[in-house]
């Protein structure tokens, strides 16, 4: 069974510059509403976006407080991969298509949440 899911992002801005500015993506009416907390062990670690009659179109990937462990986002384990922060969210929307991705650590690192919208 799916999930409606709206998923927003808010710039607040203070100081030289007072704004503030909320970005919507398009709401997903078969969201899976799945969020998983990982373990992720040293190299490769192949991410599978969750199916089940459902279509995630983003995956939401919260590093645990105070990480110091590189991880690196990849579409196929030979990419370079783009190096992710190593403790704010990162949100990236994909295409309905994308049925996996890979994260990549040199360190294992525990406590890694996935929300997926």
């Amino acid at each position: 069974m799916s999930t409606v899911c709206s998923r927003t992002t808010t710039f607040t801005y203070t100081g030289d510059l007072t704004l503030t500015q909320t970005v919507e993506a398009l709401q997903n009416p078969a969201s899976p509403g799945v969020v998983e907390l990982m373990n992720l062990a040293v190299g490769n670690n192949l991410i599978t976006v969750p199916t089940g009659g459902a279509t995630a179109v983003a995956a939401t990937i919260v590093p645990p407080p105070g990480n110091t462990n590189a991880i690196t986002l990849k579409a196929l384990p030979g990419d370079t991969g783009i190096r992710l922060h190593d403790t704010d969210p990162t949100t990236i929307a994909f295409d309905p298509s994308v049925t996996s991705f890979y994260l990549v650590v040199a360190t294992a690192t525990n406590g890694v949440r996935l929300f997926w919208s």
